[in-house]
């Protein structure tokens, strides 16, 4: 009997949280791609944004006039508002990819197309205009942003650029005031099943976060655990074998086993903890944003749980009133192919900054032709911002205008890197666990 009590003492029970999902509007109910133009998404972008840059003018510039493209008048200043789009000269093109065969001019090195000659203009309803001076940077901008710019046009008709209005971070929802009580949140992306990377790796995370990795301290801990993302590129299809072709039966289950695998995995997982997927690039699929959930037939064993989720990207969602906005990284990997920062954390705070979650799209990332909304303008501002599928892992917290407070989360590649990131739920602190299986000599 009293050993009995002992081992009731001994019992660790796992913390739980409220899980409130708020990405319905990354769904697509009903796909319609006749008819549809991308058009249409850039005038709703620019209807929303273009609202509330208006209701930030009277506290940036009251006395100035808003002008539009067509209505700008010589050496006039004032205030107008619209789409940035910027000409590069590297940006590749369909047409290249036709004559590339009989040019001579190099192929550009594929992970950044920025050319010191690349300007901005101005577009609206009415027209479009060249932007000049050296308040907006080329480098710092793409296609797609939509910005209040103070300035006057000059002789030539360009648009000189005194001053620039970004959207800034939105309204952000109080943090729950926490008691001394410690919940983590995981997040790990990258898995890669199926591309030769050592699966004694994910079996240590695995182990981990179901409390059968450690000593008692280790498991009290892991009981603390009460959410895991995995934000994309879970597994590794070999292209070689999606050739359009028949496939033989072996081939066949070739391409089945990496999901199979995955499948056991994320069944230990959520036998234990809930488990939100998300879609990624390598993953099978749709390839534009907002990627839908993967089906719940791929994952068998997984799927039987009330604890499974299969979710979109970008996801959006709330635990214990604490809001999380993250994507498997498409967003963020195309900034980088256009413009310039000095870290990865600094594309993803100017896209708060500019309230969008991709404003390349549907520019040069692919995305859905929506007719009536743009799903990826933040409307309100997240707590917790993170993205999958990074070189490395880094994080961040930033500060809004109006106390908000962001904690940036770059979630590295597990294949590569062996690491996922814990973050506490208290008080938005995070770091990285490392699993490796190399014994120091």
């Amino acid at each position: 009997m009293e050993a009995m009590e002992v081992e009731a003492e001994r019992n660790i029970q796992r913390k739980q949280a409220l899980y409130h999902s708020t990405g319905e509007r990354f769904e697509i109910q009903k796909e319609i791609y006749r008819g549809q133009q991308y058009s249409q998404i850039y005038f709703a972008r620019l209807h929303l944004m273009r609202t509330l840059l208006y209701s930030l003018l009277p506290n940036w510039k009251p006395h100035l006039p808003v002008c539009t493209v067509l209505g700008l008048e010589k050496g006039k200043e004032c205030i107008i508002v619209g789409t940035l789009y910027k000409y590069m000269k590297l940006k590749p093109t369909i047409l290249d990819e036709y004559s590339k065969e009989r040019s001579a001019t190099p192929l550009v090195k594929p992970h950044n197309f920025m050319h010191s000659d690349d300007y901005l203009v101005l577009e609206d309803e009415s027209g479009r205009v060249k932007l000049r001076g050296n308040v907006l940077l080329p480098s710092v901008y793409v296609t797609g942003i939509v910005v209040a710019l103070h300035g006057k046009e000059t002789d030539a008709g360009d648009f000189w650029v005194e001053e620039v209005l970004e959207a800034g971070l939105g309204d952000q929802i109080e943090l729950p005031l926490k008691s001394g009580e410690d919940k983590f949140v995981v997040f790990v992306s990258g898995l890669s099943i199926g591309s030769g990377a050592n699966p004694l790796h994910s079996q240590l995370l695995v182990d981990h976060i179901t409390g059968y990795l450690g000593d008692e301290k280790e498991q009290s801990i892991a009981a603390q655990i009460v959410q895991v993302i995995i934000a994309g590129n879970s597994v590794e299809i070999s292209r070689g074998l999606l050739n359009g072709q028949n496939l033989a039966s072996k081939d066949q289950s070739k391409l089945s086993e990496p999901i199979k695998e995955l499948d056991i995995l994320l069944t230990q997982i959520a036998a234990g903890v809930p488990i939100d997927i998300m879609p990624g690039p390598s993953d099978p699929a749709n390839f534009s944003l907002p990627q839908q959930p993967l089906n719940r037939c791929l994952f068998p064993g997984s799927s039987a749980y009330n604890t499974f989720r299969s979710c979109n990207n970008p996801h959006s969602f709330e635990l214990d009133n604490v809001r999380f906005l993250g994507t498997s990284g498409q967003n963020i990997d195309d900034l980088e192919r256009y413009s310039e920062a000095k870290d990865k954390l600094e594309f993803m705070e100017r896209t708060l900054r500019w309230r969008h979650l991709a404003p390349t799209a549907p520019n040069t990332l692919g995305c859905y032709p929506f007719s009536d909304k743009d799903p990826f303008f933040i409307e309100s501002c997240p707590h917790v911002y993170f993205v999958g599928n990074q070189d490395k892992y880094e994080t961040r917290l930033i500060q809004g205008s109006e106390g908000q407070v962001v904690r940036l989360i770059c979630i590295p590649r597990f294949c590569e890197t062996g690491m996922a990131v814990l973050l506490n739920l208290r008080n938005l602190e995070c770091h990285a666990l490392s699993f490796g299986t190399q014994f120091s000599s």
